[in-house]
C-alpha cells in the first residue's frame, strides 16, 4: 500500500462546493488535513437565486468532523467575485495552494433555439468564472512557488452533446485555459489538469436515467483529489472519470500530408490526400504549440 496522501498545511478553494462533486472534494480534502474555502452561491441549477445555507452546511460538517473550513458566497461570474473568493482564503489562511473550479449551471437548448442570454450566463459561470477565480490564485501561487489547479470540463464539450452548444463551448474553453496555465505555471511548480466527470448531481440527475444510481459523485473524488495533491506531478492532462472508471483523454496530432516546401496545393490535391491527412498512425500528443511547430518543421525538411 502506498503512503497516505495528505494535504496538511495546504489551503484549498473549491467553487460550487455546497453540493454534488464540490462537496465531496471539500469533505475529503478537509479530512486529509487541508484548510478549505467552501464557495457556493447557493442558487438553483440554472443559476438563479442564492443563499448561504449550502456552503454553511458543508462547513458545519467539516468542523464537526474536526476539520477546518470557512464559507464564501460570492459569484464566480465577475472579476470582483473571483477576487473575493481568493481573498477569503488569504484573510483566513494567508495563502492558497489548490483551486478546484467546479461551479456550474445549465441552460440547455438546441442551437437554433438558444437565447443569447443563455449563452452569456453559461460562459460567465463556467469559463469566465474559472478565469476570474484562478487568476488571483495563480498570482499567489507564483509568489509561493507551488500550486494545483483542477478544471471541470465535460464530454459535452470534448466530444459533443445535443442541446448543449453553450455548455459545450464553455467546457472546451476550460481545456484551453488549463493547457496554458500548465505551461505558464511549470517553472513555479504549478500543475493544471482537467476532468470530464460523469456523475449524478442536481445538474445531471435527469440525464442518466436507469444508470444514475451507478454514477455516484464519490467515484470522481479520488482522481480529483489526487490531481490537486503534492504527490501529483502530472500537468496539462485531461481525464474522463465516472462510475469507477478512470481514463486519459488527449488531443493528438497526426503526421499528415505535405505538398512540399514551396508547393501551393490545389483544393483537389487536398481532397485527394484526405485519407492520409486523417490517418492517425504515428500521432503525437503535443505538450504545447511548440511541438506542433517542430512537427511542421520536420516535414518541411523532408
Amino acid at each position: 500500500m502506498s503512503d497516505e496522501i495528505r494535504y496538511d498545511g495546504r489551503v484549498a478553494v473549491i467553487t460550487g462546493a455546497g453540493g454534488g462533486l464540490g462537496k465531496t472534494y471539500a469533505l475529503e480534502l478537509a479530512r486529509r488535513g487541508a484548510q478549505v474555502v467552501v464557495n457556493d452561491l447557493g442558487g438553483a441549477a440554472d443559476g438563479t437565486g442564492g443563499g448561504s445555507s449550502m456552503a454553511d452546511q458543508v462547513v458545519k460538517e467539516i468542523s464537526e468532523a474536526g476539520g477546518t473550513a470557512v464559507a464564501n458566497y460570492d459569484s464566480v461570474a465577475t472579476p470582483e467575485g473571483g477576487e473575493a473568493i481568493i481573498q477569503t482564503a488569504l484573510d483566513n489562511f494567508e495563502k492558497v495552494d489548490i483551486v478546484i473550479n467546479n461551479a456550474g449551471i445549465l441552460r440547455d437548448a438546441s442551437f437554433a433555439k438558444l437565447e443569447p442570454q443563455n449563452l452569456e450566463i453559461v460562459i460567465d459561470v463556467h469559463l469566465k468564472g474559472a478565469f476570474f477565480v484562478s487568476q488571483p490564485a495563480f498570482r499567489v501561487m507564483k509568489q509561493n512557488g507551488y500550486g494545483r489547479f483542477l478544471f471541470t470540463a465535460s464530454a459535452a464539450g470534448i466530444f459533443g452533446n445535443f442541446g448543449q452548444t453553450n455548455y459545450g463551448a464553455a467546457k472546451m474553453g476550460l481545456v484551453g485555459l488549463s493547457n496554458v496555465l500548465a505551461i505558464e505555471g511549470a517553472k513555479y511548480d504549478i500543475k493544471s489538469n482537467v476532468i470530464a466527470p460523469v456523475a449524478t448531481t442536481r445538474l445531471t440527475k435527469e440525464l442518466f436515467g436507469p444508470i444514475a444510481d451507478k454514477l455516484d459523485p464519490e467515484c470522481v473524488t479520488p482522481l480529483s483529489c489526487f490531481l490537486v495533491s503534492e504527490a501529483c506531478q502530472l500537468s496539462h492532462e485531461v481525464f474522463s472519470v465516472g462510475g469507477g472508471r478512470f481514463a486519459r483523454i488527449f488531443v493528438g496530432l497526426a503526421p499528415g500530408w505535405s505538398a512540399g516546401l514551396d508547393a501551393k496545393p490545389s483544393i483537389e490535391e487536398v481532397a485527394a490526400h484526405m485519407d492520409q491527412i486523417r490517418d492517425t498512425e504515428g500521432f503525437i500528443v503535443p505538450g504545447s504549440i511548440a511541438d506542433e511547430m517542430k512537427a511542421l518543421a520536420a516535414m518541411m525538411k523532408e
